[in-house]
């Protein structure tokens, strides 16, 4: 088990969190995610994979649900960040090619999945991952849009809201191919960007 304390002196009332230990926490719950489903998962079998005590778990986090939350959350943003390359079809782009990456991640496609079914079967599980995973995203989204309109690629009564609806579901509809090939893709960036052109209020 990995000790929590930091070599160094600790701030009079706050122990350290040490980075290592939190990194081999995150990727000790996505290993359990993939392994046993959400629902399986125990604070126990993550805290053994990740060799730590459970209390380093309770440390960051007050449960399960919260500790999954932000990992994925942090999964997500590192996967397919919300890009600012300068241009909108810059932006498109790289949204596109990040999200053919992600689907070429067996891992994180089996992780969305448990995750979505298990969304379906609790509300509250569904309304938190709103929150806490798709909340900031569409905010990103949002700006990324924004400053689209804002160098007058986007009219400015763009309906943001249904621009990024379809901009990920035509980023993720496409089932990956291991034949994908770049041309493939620049028709599909020509059709979000046909897309978001008609997205206007």
């Amino acid at each position: 088990m990995t000790d929590e304390t930091e070599p160094r002196r600790a701030p009079a009332g706050a122990a350290l969190l040490r980075s290592d230990v939190t990194e081999a926490i995150g990727a000790a719950v996505l290993d359990e995610l993939e392994a046993s489903g959400y629902a399986r998962m125990s604070m126990e079998a993550v805290a053994r994979r990740a060799g730590v005590g459970k209390a380093a778990l309770y440390r960051r986090w007050p449960s399960k649900q919260s500790m999954v939350e932000q990992i994925v959350a942090d999964f997500a943003w590192d996967a397919v960040p919300v890009p600012d390359t300068g241009t909108l079809r810059g932006d498109v782009g790289q949204f596109v090619a990040d999200a053919v990456e992600l689907r070429r991640d067996l891992r994180a496609v089996r992780i969305i999945a448990d995750l979505s079914a298990e969304a379906a079967r609790n509300p509250e599980l569904a309304a938190s991952f709103l929150d806490s995973v798709r909340g900031p995203r569409r905010r990103a989204g949002t700006a990324m849009l924004a400053r689209a309109v804002a160098r007058g690629e986007l009219p400015g009564s763009l309906d943001a809201a249904l621009a990024l609806d379809c901009l990920v579901a035509l980023a993720y509809a496409r089932p990956y191919s291991e034949t994908e090939e770049d041309a493939v893709n620049a028709r599909l960036i020509d059709a979000v960007m046909a897309a978001l052109g008609a997205c206007a209020a």
